[in-house]
């Protein structure tokens, strides 16, 4: 069986100094983010290896299995394996199979690694339906909250930026760093393109705005921007 195959090959490249590495990182401690997830220790480019060999022969059963193990770099490897595929694949299939598996998608390297090039994709060529990132975003699921802002980057790299802004304003008060943090990274990516519209987003939203947030956002301003945004001064002529 296919999955098989490919947990047997991610088992033949784990190593054990990065799998207490990961474990450390992907915080699996009691109370953390992470708890209760498994690492045998295998590396992105090793995880793609091994995806690029048995996307072609994966079908939604075998990614199934996949996305029901226990280990995350098996996880991992199945949302890469979908990644692949949806290119040339039926892509609304995938985006619906990967939809009904969000409960296998629960940390931030499982979404930040599929969630654009899937969710984003799919809605973005599919504006009608695009509406349900709004629904994502008032998700309990921290990580349905952070596929609902990720997703936005591909509308972003396409320059339309109204969905990220929407979403980044439902997420203002969320009490998730994480949350915080990637809806930085997707206003620092929206600034590269249109920085006067995040100047007035930030502008607007300022006394709301998480730190890590604003932290995030005006990584690419100048010296003198960034510190005159931490203290809440915008220059109203950009």
């Amino acid at each position: 069986m296919i999955a098989n195959e490919v947990i047997n090959a991610l088992k033949s490249v784990a190593n054990e100094d990065r799998r207490k590495t990961n474990e450390w990182f992907f915080k699996t401690g009691k109370g953390q983010y992470g708890y209760g997830d498994q690492f045998i220790g295998v590396s992105m480019p090793e995880l793609r290896k091994v995806s690029k060999q048995y996307y072609q022969q994966a079908s939604f059963g075998n990614i199934s299995t996949l996305l029901n193990s226990p280990i995350h770099e098996v996880r991992l490897c199945a949302l890469i394996i979908l990644v692949y595929q949806y290119p040339k694949g039926d892509q609304g299939k995938i985006y619906d199979f990967y939809s009904a598996n969000f409960a296998s998608i629960n940390n931030w390297d499982l979404v930040d690694a599929s969630a654009p090039n899937i969710v984003g994709n799919y809605l973005y060529h599919h504006p009608g339906q695009a509406d349900i990132l709004l629904t994502y975003a008032h998700s309990e699921s921290l990580w349905i909250r952070r596929i609902a802002i990720v997703s936005t980057f591909t509308f972003i790299r396409n320059n339309a930026f109204d969905p990220t802004l929407a979403i980044a304003k439902i997420l203002l008060n969320d009490k998730e760093d994480l949350i915080h943090k990637a809806t930085g990274w997707m206003l620092r990516e929206v600034y590269k393109r249109n920085a006067a519209l995040v100047k007035q987003y930030l502008k607007q939203n300022y006394a709301q705005l998480p730190r890590t947030t604003l932290r995030y956002a005006i990584e690419k301003m100048d010296k003198q921007e960034r510190q005159d945004c931490l203290k809440g001064i915008f220059d109203d002529s950009n």
